[in-house]
């Protein structure tokens, strides 16, 4: 059983480590997506992680559509985890996922979404999770969305989304 594990946990380190090299999207789509797609990560104290790929395009000038789905630069936050997480009350398997955000003026949601067909559109009928975050104001604009981990403690790491004038933040716990 052990063994099992043990091959299980680095064919899952493989797979993880070749979607951050190519990436969840086609070649064709990456290539338009690399100049405004970046990157973010949180290793756990077992060297586990989760991470996620986003589009910072510039949306400057454009209200956040207050209740609505949205995602930085209109394409869906990718999360990939080597860890199963908790988030808020929900599990999260190791995996691929889908992230979107409902903005509100002093809550906002996130969900976590199974879909990760590259170009598909937000599907409520798979949403995995729907948890509320904190929200706080900046001190100064961010004009592209950016998306920040911080390993608070070992088995913890909080995910913080800076957009305008706001600042988002959740909780993860490595199960």
């Amino acid at each position: 059983m052990l063994l099992q594990e043990l091959r299980l946990t680095v064919l899952l380190r493989l797979l993880f480590a070749g979607l951050l090299i190519v990436g969840p999207w086609p070649r064709a789509q990456a290539a338009d997506l690399n100049t405004n797609s970046t990157q973010a990560a949180c290793t756990f104290d077992d060297g586990k992680q989760m991470s996620v790929d986003y589009s910072r395009a510039p949306e400057s000038g454009k209200n956040l559509p207050a209740g609505k789905v949205w995602a930085p630069g209109g394409q869906p936050i990718v999360l990939f985890t080597t860890a199963p997480l908790i988030v808020g009350a929900w599990e999260i398997p190791v995996g691929a996922y889908s992230m979107w955000v409902i903005p509100e003026k002093r809550a906002w949601t996130l969900i976590v979404n199974r879909d990760v067909t590259p170009g598909s559109t937000y599907h409520a009928q798979e949403d995995l999770a729907r948890v509320p975050m904190q929200v706080g104001e900046l001190e100064q604009p961010q004009q592209k969305a950016s998306i920040y981990f911080g390993h608070s403690a070992p088995k913890q790491c909080n995910m913080r989304i800076y957009y305008g004038m706001v600042g988002t933040w959740v909780e993860f716990q490595e199960k």
